[in-house]
């Protein structure tokens, strides 16, 4: 298993649309965030350390709430809105990366807060890192009819691959599934349940990270006047992969996503992982 691994959770998103801090939204049967979940199960697949990206004005409250479990585990925190210039709106998850640089040696992984990845994909990804070259990334895959929700549509990146390795990121939106099976923007599609889709679970090598700088400079000189535009991550992993400077390997789990985008899907998170995860 992979030495001194970090576990880098990107937590500064606004939750526009779910009203509030859904980093910190009540969704475990013990009261645990999505966070807490991929804190105690990355730790538990050999993380020892973990950085947390938030925003400064939900610092005291993310801190708070970790503070009311004690783990044996190293945690610190990166502002994200202390790097680059101000905007409401963070500039993206390869810029949340590039807020970590300066405290990030080596290889680490990287999930969302807002999102329930199960124990087995932590697992899997860390076996997957161990050993990992430079050069070399690893992105867990889940299946598409495992991240659907009940009513509504959704974006995903569809995974396409070559004996195992990323070949392409296809960022796919208006996705729903009914009794008819899945579709896109209401029309039938080639899409299967089983298809593998990215929902921001990678391993990186510390490469990545000295990439950002130069990608994030250049980025900004093109796009930093629009007031919603994202440097993004995937992007920059296509890139890479593009100049020969990255592959990635794409690790399958069949583990259910669960997450949660407007109010109304807090109810469904919290009875699935009442199921999944209930303590005695």
């Amino acid at each position: 298993m992979s030495q001194n691994l970090t576990l880098v959770v990107m937590a500064a998103g606004l939750g526009s649309r779910f009203g509030g801090t859904k980093q910190l939204a009540e969704v475990g049967p013990n009261g645990e965030a999505f966070l807490d979940f991929a804190i105690d199960d990355a730790v538990a697949a050999g993380v020892n350390r973990v950085v947390l990206i938030v925003r400064t004005d939900i610092l005291a409250d993310v801190k708070a709430h970790l503070g009311r479990t004690n783990r044996d585990v190293q945690i610190d925190y990166v502002l994200q809105d202390q790097l680059g210039p101000e905007r409401d709106k963070p500039w993206g998850t390869a810029h949340a990366i590039l807020a970590v640089a300066p405290v990030v040696n080596g290889a680490f992984m990287v999930v969302n807060a807002d999102d329930y990845y199960g124990k087995s994909s932590f697992v899997a990804l860390a076996e997957a890192m161990d050993g990992m070259a430079d050069n070399e990334a690893v992105l867990v895959a889940f299946e598409l009819g495992r991240t659907l929700p009940a009513i509504g549509t959704v974006s995903r990146g569809v995974c396409v691959t070559v004996d195992g390795a990323l070949v392409e990121l296809i960022e796919t939106y208006l996705i729903g599934g009914n009794a008819d099976g899945i579709h896109v923007g209401g029309q039938p599609c080639d899409l299967l349940a089983a298809t593998p889709v990215s929902m921001n679970m990678f391993g990186l090598p510390a490469s990545v990270l000295a990439e950002l700088p130069e990608r994030w400079a250049d980025w900004f000189e093109e796009n930093g006047e629009g007031e919603k535009t994202e440097f993004l991550l995937p992007t920059v992993l296509s890139e890479m992969m593009d100049e020969d400077k990255l592959t990635i390997d794409v690790v399958t789990t069949i583990e259910d996503w669960i997450g949660v985008t407007n109010p109304d899907d807090l109810a469904v998170a919290q009875e699935m992982l009442r199921t999944k995860r209930s303590s005695p």
